[in-house]
């Protein structure tokens, strides 16, 4: 095998020719189009099917370009017609989050990975925070906007960002991500519990309402991610009634700050229920000290239950009515439940909450305390529908009728640990956390649609959308106390523009909506003017260093 160079059109193009011997004489055999040649020295070429590569003729294997390399200008393909430099770009949407980003110190996360091209790995997530759009179209992006001049070295061609995902699928820059992260999480936590100190005059009713809160609580559930790629645990699932092609992605999220903690994945056809052991044991393996869990009815059955008490993990989950604990329960006490003492006010609805003793665990011998629930508004709500399918129907009898809504609105909790009934629904319903982190990650991030084929860029993909969730969601917090939301945000900072001179980059005027955003609700100042120094093209260096040359030659 040699490599065979031909010029064409002032190009170098490249091929890979094999030797062959035909009657006693060596001839030229099968060729292999490698491209054209980008760097002969370090064997670096391009063609459409791979993109930039490198190629071993020694070993004849192909290889990922170093992420820190960039094409030379000069062997761009030439057009007839000289596209002009794009000089007016947005501005203030990557603005504000590089800046965000920079204050709440998630760059040194991201820095903390490894990954050589800085550059790269931070428009990436930009990108992803910013952008709905495919991951095609994040250098036309880039080109367009202000990432352009905070990251000139970012390579976001299609190929190498599916290098960068890639490598940042293994496990090393997993590990790395989140060692920074947790120390990060506790750094916030500790600064937390300072202004708390500080500010500590709370009221007897609100003090009752944090003896019952868990410090360490985590929340469990997954999602489905459908898609049609040919992956290996990519499989046929039934969850809920609904069958889909897909991955289930299981998320960890801290009950105290909203925030997602951590996330692995796994086969479609896997129930969740068989996935409890393996969460918790991988959170222990990466140092998460954990007390008490908020786990979705689809994760409970009895061996799970002696899992997470053997750990001294106390859990809090609802229980499926066909358990006989339910069951048990709704026919010793339901005639009962309606009383006052047992009657609370949960966001602006009637509850009445009847704590009773349970046994738990794959041979019934754990504690367990069962909370027999019934939502009025709930029931109001079945009523009408069950008297809706009733109507046409006449053979049914007044007792089936009876029994039929003596069971509406009815449900039931069960927690290792007694709580106050007042605050039971409080901390169970903290676990609206997660799905607002599912609705971010599928909304917001970029997790779906997947157009992915290796599972090494699968996992890249899922940490890259990860640290965008922790970003959206410290976006999120912001935003709360004013009527912004996360979309309206950047439409309205894409609007924001600038323009670029050879040695400064002139900001436009901000409204006055956008000075808002900017000032008050992130606490960011807004520049008018920008030094800059452009980037100066190969040609122009050549002259410098050819007058250089002449001048030295001179003297």
């Amino acid at each position: 095998m040699f490599i065979e160079y031909k010029m064409i059109n002032n190009i170098e193009y490249a091929m890979l020719v094999s030797s062959v011997r035909v009657d006693g004489k060596v001839k030229k055999g099968k060729r292999i189009n490698l491209g054209r040649v980008i760097d002969k020295q370090k064997s670096i070429y391009k063609n459409r099917e791979r993109g930039l590569f490198t190629y071993n003729k020694e070993t004849d294997q192909y290889g990922n370009v170093d992420p820190e390399f960039k094409e030379p200008p000069e062997l761009k393909r030439k057009t007839k017609i000289r596209r002009r430099e794009i000089l007016d770009i947005e501005f203030g949407s990557v603005y504000l989050l590089d800046k965000f980003l920079e204050q709440e110190q998630i760059w040194k996360l991201v820095d903390a990975i490894g990954f050589k091209n800085r550059d790269s790995i931070r428009a990436l997530l930009a990108y992803y925070c910013i952008s709905r759009y495919s991951n095609r179209q994040a250098s036309f992006w880039w080109e367009y906007s202000y990432a352009r001049i905070l990251y000139p070295n970012a390579q976001l061609a299609s190929q190498r960002i599916s290098e960068m995902l890639e490598d940042l699928g293994s496990e090393e820059a997993k590990h790395l991500f989140f060692k920074a992260y947790y120390d990060f999480l506790k750094k916030q936590k500790s600064q937390s519990v300072n202004s708390d100190t500080v500010n500590s005059q709370a009221s007897d009713e609100n003090q009752s309402k944090t003896d019952d809160m868990i410090e360490n609580g985590i929340l469990i559930d997954s999602t489905g991610l459908p898609n049609a790629c040919n992956l290996p645990i990519t499989a046929i699932s039934n969850h809920n009634g609904k069958i889909s092609e897909e991955i289930r992605l299981i998320y960890v999220v801290q009950q105290e700050t909203g925030l997602p903690l951590f996330f692995r994945y796994i086969a479609g056809n896997i129930i969740d229920a068989s996935t409890v052991k393996a969460t918790i044991a991988e959170l222990k393996a990466n140092g998460v000290d954990t007390n008490f869990a908020i786990l979705d009815a689809g994760y409970y059955n009895g061996k799970n239950a002696d899992v997470l008490i053997d750990a001294k993990i106390s859990f809090i989950t609802r229980m499926h009515s066909n358990f006989c604990i339910y069951k048990d329960c709704v026919n010793k006490y339901r005639n009962e439940l309606e009383t006052e003492e047992n009657l609370v006010i949960y966001n602006g609805r009637m509850v009445y909450i009847k704590c009773c003793d349970c046994n738990i665990g794959e041979k019934s011998n754990r504690k367990a305390y069962a909370y027999l629930c019934l939502d009025c508004t709930m029931k109001r709500e079945e009523e009408f529908h069950l008297s809706q399918r009733l109507e046409d129907k006449t053979d049914v009898s007044i007792a089936e009728i009876h029994q039929s809504r003596n069971s509406l609105g009815l449900f039931m909790l069960v927690s290792t640990r007694k709580i106050a009934k007042e605050n039971l629904l409080p901390i169970y319903y903290t676990r609206n956390h997660i799905e607002d982190i599912f609705k971010l990650c599928k909304g917001d991030c970029k997790i779906l649609p997947l157009n992915i084929r290796k599972e090494e860029t699968f996992k890249g993909h899922l940490l890259i959308t990860f640290i965008a969730t922790v970003v959206m969601k410290l976006i999120f917090k912001k935003l709360k106390n004013y009527k912004i939301t996360l979309e309206n945000l950047f439409m309205i900072l894409d609007q924001h523009r600038s323009k670029i001179y050879d040695e400064t980059i002139i900001v436009g005027e901000c409204s006055k909506l956008m000075n808002h955003i900017y000032k008050t609700v992130f606490n960011i100042s807004c520049p008018t003017e920008i030094e800059y120094h452009a980037p100066k093209n190969l040609n122009d260096i050549i002259k410098e260093i050819g007058s250089d040359m002449i001048t030295s030659g001179a003297n």
